[in-house]
Order: C-alpha cells, then sequence, then structure tokens
C-alpha cells in the first residue's frame, strides 16, 4: 500500500533503477498476488519468502535474507515502509553495512512501548538516514528524540496515495448477505485478539452493536479459531474471511461506521470522512483524532455505545482532511530521493 505508489514516482526518472524486495513477513500467497496485481504493481525482483514466527525469529531472518541481497546489489539507498518487523529488520541490516536508507511513515507514536510496533518505529527512526513524516506530530516527535531537522520530510500521507488512485475503482461491495447499513469491524491487535478476556469483552460490545446496527466482520480464520473457542453466541455477526484492498475500501466507504484497532483504517476513515472508533487506549495517528473521524473509546463498553448512539442519532464526529493527504506524497519524496542521491 505505501510502497506502490513511490515506486510509481519514482518510474518518472529515467536514470534510477529499483529493486522490489518482498520479505513475505504476510505471506498469504492469494491475497498477496491480488494487492500486487489492484495496486498495479510490478512482481517483486526478491521474495524472501520468510513467513510467520515469533518476533525475535522472523526479524531475525529477514535480517539474515535482506544482508544477502544488500551486499549482492550495493543499492546507493533503501527505502523501508511502516512499522513491521521487516521494516526494523532492514533498518539494522542497512545501519550495519553503512547502506543509507529512508523512512516512510515516520515519527508516528503511540507513546505505548507494550506495542511491539513502537519499538520498531522508535529504532529504525534513530537510525534512518532521511524520514519522511505523514503530518506535523510526527516531526515534533522525531525532534524531540534528537533527530536533526535536515534529515526530517514531511511529505503527507502514502497510504492516502494509494486510496485516492483506487477509489474510481471501488463499487459497492456486493455480498447477498450483507446488510444494507452496517458497521465495519477490524481487529488484528495481539492486545485484543490473543488475549482471550479482552476478546471475550469485544465480542460482546460487538453482539450490544449489533443490536443497533448489522455487524460486518472481515476476520482471519487465526482469530476466527479464537472467537470459536470462546463460546459465545455470534451467529449474527456477519464474518467475512480476509479481502483485497479494493473490496476492503468499498466496505469501509459504505460504512456507517468503523469499529478497528488498525492504524491505517484510522487513516483511511479520516479520508472519507466515515466515523471510526478505535479500540484503543491511544494512537500513533493522533491526527485521526485531533483533525480526522476517529475517536478512541479503548475497550469500555459504555464508551462504545455512547458513540455509536451519538452517530446513529446523526451527531457522528465531523473531520477533515489533514494537509498534505492530497494524493501527491510520493511525489514529494520521488523530489527529496532525487535531491539526496544527486551529489
Amino acid at each position: 500500500m505505501k510502497a506502490a505508489p513511490v515506486m510509481r514516482a519514482l518510474e518518472t526518472w529515467p536514470d534510477v533503477r529499483q529493486t522490489l524486495v518482498h520479505t513475505g513477513q504476510h505471506y498469504d500467497k492469494n491475497l498477496s498476488d491480488i494487492f500486487f496485481s489492484q495496486l498495479n504493481m510490478p512482481a517483486p525482483d526478491v521474495n524472501l519468502d520468510v513467513g510467520s514466527g515469533s518476533h525475535a525469529a522472523q526479524t531475525a531472518e529477514v535480517m539474515k535474507r535482506f544482508e544477502a541481497v544488500v551486499l549482492e546489489r550495493k543499492p546507493d539507498l533503501v527505502l523501508v515502509y511502516g512499522d513491521v518487523n521487516s521494516t526494523l529488520a532492514a533498518a539494522l541490516v542497512c545501519s550495519k553495512l553503512r547502506t543509507r536508507f529512508g523512512h516512510v511513515e515516520a515519527g508516528l507514536r503511540s507513546f505505548d512501548r507494550t506495542m511491539p510496533e513502537e519499538i520498531n518505529r522508535i529504532v529504525t527512526d534513530q537510525l534512518a538516514d532521511l524520514l519522511f513524516t505523514p503530518a506535523e506530530d510526527g516531526d515534533a516527535n522525531l525532534q524531540r528524540e534528537g533527530i536533526p531537522a535536515e534529515k526530517i520530510y514531511r511529505v503527507g500521507n502514502v497510504m492516502i496515495d494509494s486510496l485516492i488512485q483506487l477509489l474510481p475503482a471501488v463499487v459497492r461491495f456486493s455480498k447477498d448477505s450483507l446488510p444494507q447499513r452496517y458497521a465495519l469491524v477490524t481487529l488484528h491487535r495481539p492486545s485484543n485478539v490473543d488475549d482471550s478476556a479482552n476478546l471475550k469483552n469485544i465480542l460482546e460490545s460487538l453482539v450490544k452493536v449489533n443490536e443497533h446496527l448489522d455487524v460486518v466482520f472481515p476476520v482471519h480464520p487465526r482469530t476466527r479459531q479464537r472467537i470459536d473457542r470462546l463460546g459465545i453466541d455470534i451467529e449474527k455477526l456477519h464474518f467475512l474471511g480476509p479481502l483485497p484492498y479494493i473490496e476492503f475500501l468499498s466496505l469501509q466507504r459504505h460504512a456507517v461506521v468503523v469499529i478497528t484497532d488498525s492504524g491505517g483504517v484510522q487513516e483511511e476513515t479520516t479520508y472519507l470522512g466515515v466515523p471510526c472508533l478505535t479500540m484503543r487506549s491511544n494512537t500513533e495517528r493522533p491526527v485521526t483524532v485531533n483533525m480526522g473521524t476517529n475517536v478512541l473509546v479503548g475497550q469500555d463498553r459504555r464508551l462504545l455505545d455512547a458513540e455509536l448512539t451519538k452517530i446513529l442519532e446523526g451527531g457522528a464526529k465531523k473531520g477533515s482532511i489533514p494537509p498534505l493527504w492530497d494524493g501527491r506524497a510520493s511525489e514529494r519524496i520521488a523530489q527529496a530521493l532525487r535531491r539526496y542521491l544527486a551529489p
């Protein structure tokens, strides 16, 4: 989602040669292939085929396999994206090999170090040569942590570049069993789905939501197994399997409300103007709360119910689109790289 628009922007420079490395951290082949197709991305030049594993095992495996790629190809610069284990692994490899690298989506902070992603963000940003931030708060976070201002480039949100590109292809998601009016749910954070007590509390909240509004829940098979073991009556919820991006974007665009723990969904709903209730007590994307349609409800069932009531009664939070979320973030990244690499 983040690499595709940047690659297209760099293609406009004829003397730039790009190598696309797919780490295989997200390893569902069918879904991965569909994403590449929908985003009109070329096939990866290298696939590390890392697959799943513990945080340590996955990070180490990416480092081992990616180091060989860097040594062989000798890039002038590497771009890493987001905050997953692959991001940190590639950052460590580049730093130790003295290969310059840039971090796309730098400066995000939840200030919650129990989140593995927060550790990945902090370490990656400390090592990066170029830091591309999506919003003003990212600049402030980096400067507070001692990152020199000349390394920081506020470019906007590359996720929104992909959203804007694909929005014309979105039609209403058609599935016979889906209601016309619904709440869309996405959950994947370990704190929500791997803790049985928290997951049970969330599901009971969703059953309560379903009394007012049908609940549509694209769910990963592993999470569905955990749900089935809890023995809660969830027959009225509409479960779907994992979806390609265009289909999922359609569900977001037409939802009455989105209930999520995903950072990317918080951003997308803000751009789309769809109310978003985030089942977390913090967010690394505060601009979606300060300017956008996002409200943090944590795991407080009463707060979730109160915010949902507001939305159903026409009192949904009215947000605005943050500055530079205009579909041109990738162009600004390409221009910055051009200037940086020119000497």
